[in-house]
């Protein structure tokens, strides 16, 4: 189903079953969230949207694998519940499963490296290509074995452009979930430029893969659509920003809110705003 932010617009948000989505990356695997579209293209690319929880079990992410239509209300609300029921699985040559752990303790000390350590990231980049090339790696999702739902509503003031999401993890079991994220993301391609209060401004690679938000409010522009999306700081959760565009195996630009699972619910408005 699609609902457009404004009134008169060719600019519009998309939610759909994992099934029809085509995109290349290995995210495509995955349930997304609100995806924005402009001039009949979308901006998603590898991000995973609007509003898509994810939860950590110590430092397994389990990712959404479905979703279903819960409510609707016709160009104003949107009820879903996803399915969180994947997790991330590498495999080499021949699609055959790494089972290797000094390969994947390497694949991790690299990941978090390359977040941790700005100066490093064009240079482990070159690395983990090399790796990927050499060792025939691709990252896939299989079934976790864990399967719960997270229900979030999306309420839509197309004159505004603002969306009020509200994300229910109640169903979540505590004793397992260690962190909940909520993601905002769309394309590295078409997002490239980062402002928040305090004046800050970034482009490109100087906008870190997950760097803390302390300012009030943040955002990511894009040039090409005249278009930005706007998240506030909001009560018990931490707002991260990010940035990735490698190869084919990497385009997203957004934020998370992560926060405890004993919170359970949280809420905010995510601004779309055009660029004059």
């Amino acid at each position: 189903m699609e609902i457009a932010v404004f009134p008169s617009s060719d600019v519009y948000l998309k939610l759909v079953p994992v099934a029809e989505n085509r995109s290349g990356y290995p995210t495509s695997h995955l349930q997304k969230g609100l995806v924005l579209i402009a001039n009949g293209e979308e901006l998603a690319e590898e991000g995973v949207g609007f509003g898509a929880p994810v939860v950590m079990l110590g430092l397994q992410t389990i990712f959404p694998g479905a979703v279903r239509l819960a409510d609707w209300k016709e160009g104003r609300e949107i009820t879903a519940v996803f399915r969180l029921n994947l997790k991330e699985r590498l495999t080499g040559h021949n699609h055959r499963l790494v089972r290797s752990q000094s390969l994947i303790r390497i694949k991790h000390r690299l990941e978090e490296t390359y977040r941790r350590i700005p100066a490093t990231r064009r240079w482990l980049a070159l690395l983990s290509n090399g790796l990927r090339r050499g060792f025939g790696l691709q990252i896939s999702y299989e079934y976790a074995g864990w399967d719960y739902p997270v229900s979030a509503r999306y309420t839509f003031d197309r004159h505004t452009g603002k969306i009020m999401v509200e994300i229910d993890t109640s169903e979540l079991p505590q004793k397992d979930v260690t962190e909940v994220v909520v993601m905002n993301e769309q394309g590295a391609h078409h997002f490239d430029t980062y402002t928040d209060s305090s004046g800050t401004r970034l482009q490109g690679e100087a906008i870190g893969s997950w760097e803390e938000v302390t300012a009030e409010r943040a955002s990511f522009f894009s040039r090409h659509h005249r278009l930005a999306f706007s998240l506030p700081q909001i009560e018990a959760a931490r707002l991260f920003r990010g940035r990735e565009l490698v190869s084919s195996h990497l385009a997203w630009a957004g934020f998370g809110y992560s926060f405890s699972p004993i919170r359970q619910r949280i809420a905010y408005p995510l601004q779309i705003e055009r660029l004059p």
